[in-house]
């Protein structure tokens, strides 16, 4: 940062500390991307993102950066909210079109209803039956409670591991690579592991209760 830099790409508890701490400045910012901006803006990060933002903006001026915002979903509130940081004739490029509900034909769904207090059994037979011993699979739940039990179960045969929020930065990396190297088989996790992930060759993804 002291030598100068061209592009900065930071979470916004981050940069807000550099610009606090006098290491940062930004009014000579000339292009802004919010990447996932639906996150980058609901309540948790609202308020971070527009005190940085005010940095770089001037009200009503010709010579605010570029801004540009992405994100796979773009609930009707975003815009609205956008629409303060963007210029009156922004343009919007949908990529998805009508096809926010397709999804891949290679995919097979299933739905199985059960009660909550059968689902660590059920969940072992169909990991066994799906995805075999030496298959990969990914078990989304709604509550880190709910994934430490899990991971912890009997029911599974296979080794299994738990991915969430409370779980420090370096063992979540540590955990990650380990379920892309196959040390372990199945991988149980909050919807920390919704977003960003690349792992190859998962054979089978279950969500635990209807994704909200």
């Amino acid at each position: 940062l002291k030598s100068g830099i061209d592009i900065l790409v930071g979470t916004p508890g981050r940069i807000k500390d550099h610009i606090q701490n006098s290491k940062l400045e930004l009014s000579s910012v000339k292009h802004v991307v919010l990447d996932e901006v639906d996150h980058m803006l609901d309540m948790g990060f609202a308020d971070q993102v527009e005190e940085i933002l005010g940095f770089a903006y001037k009200k009503g001026s010709e010579n605010n950066p570029q801004t540009l915002l992405f994100s796979a979903t773009c609930p009707r509130w975003v815009y609205d909210v956008a629409k303060k940081y963007m210029k009156d004739e922004y343009e919007q490029i949908d990529l998805i079109g009508k096809r926010t509900q397709r999804t891949a034909t290679t995919v097979e769904h299933l739905a199985i209803q059960c009660r909550s207090s059968q689902r660590a059994g059920v969940l072992g037979d169909i990991i066994q039956v799906y995805s075999g011993s030496h298959g990969r699979t990914i078990v989304f739940c709604e509550t880190k409670k709910e994934a430490n039990e899990l991971a912890m179960s009997t029911s599974l045969k296979q080794d299994a591991q738990s991915l969430h929020g409370d779980i420090p930065q370096k063992q979540r990396e540590i955990t990650l690579k380990g379920f892309r190297n196959g040390v372990f088989e199945v991988l149980i996790a909050t919807n920390v592991a919704a977003r960003g992930l690349d792992i190859p060759e998962v054979d089978l993804v279950i969500q635990c209760s209807p994704p909200k």
